[in-house]
């Protein structure tokens, strides 16, 4: 696709021989009103170098450019070059590009040969699927597609909570309380009710607590009972978490929790002990980092027990020597920034010089507007639950609309989930937010149904319109403001990905999705698409084709579907 802003640039470059391509290229900018042209180019600082006022200057240069086949003018405005381009040249770069690339349009090879990890969702198993769990695993679902269409090879990996003092605790548990068969019916709900019961015992019959330390220690220490208990726990929780990672549509490459790195740790403890980091206090060892301004981190208890920090510690280690990254991303809340502070500069002072490539993405909590969630006291809603109910009050929602749609089950699966998924990527991804049914289904405003719909809508027109002609396609005829809008905005797609995968923000894409979306919407409205002049219906016919394929290979990379029919 032909690069306009650097048209301008060389057209200034051309005629101004004091000026740089690179530094007229930082320097031009986007005009906040589309009146004011498609790019404008500051005077302010070449006011020094040429003696004269930024307006006198801009005067010249625009006088000195010269129009062409890409630039139709270029207009001085106070100390600017108001810079427009050939409407029906952008039409023909952008439109032909993103049907000839089809699913590929917006991706790019610019990650190739560079491997990324994306760990992301990592439940700890034996507890409730949550509606808090959604962030991490939606977030870091697109931010690994995000990657993948950037040209990275990418590994995404569930690093389940499969270890540690809670299955002590739930041991325990079982064997006071717990039935095997009664929770092999309904595994993870009735794991939690005798995980609640074993808390509220323990406030009583505080020894409880050292049991649960004890049937902890034997299960880092290979105990037969203690292994087979685990092992049954993490095999059920697995087949639920299933169901819900298949009605998102999501996969990953690894499960590899923190119990895979169990036999690795003397070897990072070991490394520790040789770099003279590892110091005792009270009995427990720590890496002491108060002069990097933080407490110390905790390596391992007084019992020999390992904790969080040193199983994230070994997972690195070991990632790095299996797959030597090119970056280690871990998309986990921001209540967790002490914690990744702590373990990267322990992993920097272990002599690691890639310590750097591992890269902490927080979010912000998802809450309900019936209030907050905790595991321990049972107020949780589980995420299975929340999805199911998007389907149904979609379903009500498509019965009311459009009862004759076909297969209605599969839209409202696509569109009642898409919008879950929408909402939660919608904002900035630090921001804290309130989880509301309402507002996530509605197909009016800033949604995930509306930009379905205007996907459904699309493919509507090309239906109707039966077959065009891509072959000739006179871009000439595009002259409309409304269908300019929407050529700049569907040009902007492989900038929008870019600008996502550098930041780690699935909501750029969200963002311009709307935008494509809100501009095709007022074309369509504004503008009859199929009408008697077959040179121009054919020209529209493939501005909504290549709307279509933008809006649906914008979506792909958030992990929403595109239906066809709503």
């Amino acid at each position: 696709m032909r690069d306009y802003k650097l048209d301008v640039a060389n057209a200034i470059a051309q005629k101004v021989e004091e000026l740089e391509l690179e530094g007229i290229l930082e320097s031009i900018e986007v005009p906040p009103n589309k009146e004011m042209g498609d790019y404008a180019f500051p005077c302010f600082k070449l006011a020094k170098i040429f003696r004269k006022a930024p307006n006198m200057i801009a005067q010249e240069i625009s006088e000195k450019v010269e129009n062409g086949e890409y630039l139709e003018r270029a207009e001085p405005a106070g100390g600017y070059v108001n810079f427009f381009v050939n409407k029906s040249s952008m039409a023909k770069s952008v439109v032909d590009e993103v049907i000839s690339k089809g699913a590929d349009y917006g991706k790019s090879d610019f990650g190739k040969g560079k491997k990324v990890i994306v760990e992301f969702s990592s439940p700890n198993i034996a507890k409730p699927f949550h509606i808090g769990h959604i962030r991490s695993t939606v977030i870091g679902n697109s931010i690994h597609k995000i990657y993948d269409a950037m040209g990275y090879d990418t590994v995404t990996v569930n690093h389940l909570g499969d270890y540690g003092t809670q299955f002590g605790k739930l041991i325990v548990a079982i064997k006071k309380w717990g039935d095997e068969k009664v929770i092999q019916e309904n595994p993870i709900k009735e794991l939690l009710k005798i995980y609640i019961k074993f808390h509220d015992e323990a406030e009583k019959e505080p020894a409880l607590e050292d049991e649960a330390r004890m049937w902890f220690k034997k299960l880092e220490d290979g105990d037969e009972e203690a292994q087979r208990l685990w092992k049954w726990i993490r095999d059920v929780s697995l087949i639920e978490f299933g169901r819900v990672y298949d009605m998102l549509g999501i996969k990953f490459d690894s499960y590899a929790g923190e119990s895979f790195y169990s036999d690795k740790m003397d070897k990072i403890v070991g490394i520790m002990e040789d770099k003279s980091i590892l110091k005792k206090s009270e009995g427990a060892d720590i890496v002491d980092l108060e002069e990097h301004s933080m407490p110390p981190a905790l390596i391992r208890k007084s019992d020999g027990s390992t904790l969080y920090i040193t199983r994230d510690i070994a997972a690195a280690v070991y990632r790095k020597e299996h797959y030597d990254f090119f970056k280690n991303i871990y998309v986990v809340a921001s209540q967790q920034n002490l914690h990744f502070k702590q373990w990267f500069k322990v992993l920097e002072l272990m002599g690691f010089d890639w310590a750097n490539e591992c890269e902490h993405v927080p979010f912000g909590l998802v809450s309900l507007e019936e209030g907050t969630l905790a595991t321990r006291k049972g107020r949780v809603v589980f995420l299975e639950d929340v999805l199911k109910k998007a389907v149904e009050k979609t379903t009500d929602i498509i019965k009311e609309k459009n009862p004759n749609l076909e297969n209605i089950d599969q839209v409202a699966r696509q569109v009642g989930i898409g919008a879950v998924i929408f909402q939660e990527l919608y904002n900035n991804r630090i921001k804290d937010y309130t989880f509301s049914f309402d507002r996530t289904l509605s197909f009016e405003g800033e949604t995930g149904p509306y930009v379905q719909y205007t996907h459904a809508r699309a493919c509507s027109v090309l239906r109707k319109a039966g077959e065009y002609d891509k072959d000739s396609i006179d871009y000439s005829v595009l002259t409309a403001a409304d269908e300019f809008d929407l050529v700049k905005e569907l040009e902007k797609m492989p900038k929008a990905v870019a600008d996502a995968c550098a930041k780690n923000e699935p909501h750029v894409v969200s963002r311009y999705v709307m935008d494509v979306a809100k501009a095709f919407n007022k074309f369509y409205h504004n503008n009859q698409i199929i009408i008697d002049d077959e040179t121009l219906k054919n020209a529209r016919l493939a501005l909504v084709d290549a709307t279509r394929q933008t809006i649906k290979n914008s979506l792909t990379l958030l992990g929403v579907e595109s239906p066809e029919r709503m």
